[in-house]
């Protein structure tokens, strides 16, 4: 199913949950490279949406239940860095594992995770991983109801 309308533009209820509650370029940024992937590999959505999503982590990070663009443009882990879908490095799920010790903090901070202060760079990013699924899961929950 097509992510972008005739003149271009995402069209948010095709997008998944979080982007729907993200930004209009981190919305286009995805809408885009979906249609576009999806011409690419013969109409194959699930690798259409991992396309999708790794370029998204090119310039958005995953923060709670929504994407916000990233201070600089680039791989937010390792397996981005390596290759993608066909690397055995670890994923961060849209943290980017590339950011600052610091500003990981910052996200733990805004997303209120317990412990951060004493958290090594890679405790930040697995409990901002579980923080974010927290968030999302909630924010689906609320969705349905509405």
């Amino acid at each position: 199913m097509a992510k972008t309308d005739r003149s271009g533009r995402a069209v948010a209820d095709e997008l998944p949950s979080t982007l729907q509650h993200s930004g209009r370029k981190a919305q286009q940024t995805f809408a885009e490279t979906h249609d576009s992937a999806i011409e690419t590999y013969d109409g194959d959505e699930r690798r259409a949406h991992q396309v999708a999503f790794a370029a998204l982590k090119h310039t958005h990070e995953k923060v709670g239940d929504h994407w916000e663009p990233k201070d600089e443009y680039g791989p937010s882990d390792d397996r981005a860095a390596e290759g993608g879908r066909d690397s055995d490095a670890p994923t961060a799920g849209g943290v980017d594992a590339n950011a600052t010790k610091q500003h990981l903090y910052e996200l733990a901070t805004r997303l209120d995770v317990r412990g951060r202060s004493s958290m090594t760079k890679a405790e930040l990013i697995e409990a901002l991983q579980k923080a974010n699924d927290r968030e999302t899961a909630r924010s689906r929950r609320a969705d349905a109801q509405d």
